[in-house]
């Protein structure tokens, strides 16, 4: 059996001729990549549908207002505007300092929530990855992005490369540096990770 894949260019150039099942097919071909890079950053499922549909509505626009130039990277051009929308999102609410409920830790009876399964081990695991997203922030820029990159959105080394403009040598290059420094930091403050 044969399928032949359309590129995104191909898709693009049929919306822009009129086909509006065009778009859809290349919002439904990328979104569960822009979804999971949104949910890595925001780290709420409803928060992150929200950001994805602005994401995708403001694609759109600059689509149909002639302003997109393909470059051949379709996917990462849509990752940088999740990722300023992310920003945008964060700045305005750092504005109005908003708190709900939910990031107050309380639900809407005023109880504490309480999760399932193990307490401690929650709590332990909770540490843990407190303790290496910080390291991770310390990092270099070019460090940081990779490593958040390669294991909070799972991209791959070719995908990374694309997205930061950089080639592959350099991206593994820029997390192989990050995994020194990340595992110095934690010997540095005797951090246990297990």
């Amino acid at each position: 059996m044969n399928v032949q894949v359309i590129s995104d260019q191909v898709l693009l150039n049929n919306y822009l001729s009129g086909n509006r099942n065009a778009i859809s097919q290349l919002i439904e071909r990328h979104s569960p990549r822009v979804k999971d890079y949104i949910r890595m950053l925001v780290k709420d499922q409803e928060l992150a549908e929200d950001i994805f549909q602005d994401t995708f509505i403001k694609a759109v626009r600059v689509i149909d207002e002639g302003r997109y130039v393909h470059s051949g990277k379709f996917l990462s051009w849509i990752l940088r505007i999740a990722h300023n929308q992310v920003i945008d999102h964060f700045r305005s609410r750092k504005q109005s300092r908003e708190l709900n409920e939910k990031e107050a830790g309380y639900d809407l009876f005023g109880t504490l929530r309480i999760e399932e399964g193990n307490v401690e081990d929650r709590m332990v695991a909770d540490q843990i990855e407190s303790d290496v997203r910080q390291l991770i922030e310390l990092l270099p820029e070019e460090q940081r992005e990779v490593v958040k990159l390669r294991y909070y959105s799972d991209l791959s080394f070719k995908e990374i490369a694309e997205q930061t403009d950089v080639s592959i040598n350099t991206a593994l290059g820029r997390m192989r540096y990050a995994l020194i420094n990340l595992r110095r930091m934690i010997k540095e403050r005797d951090l246990v990770l297990n």
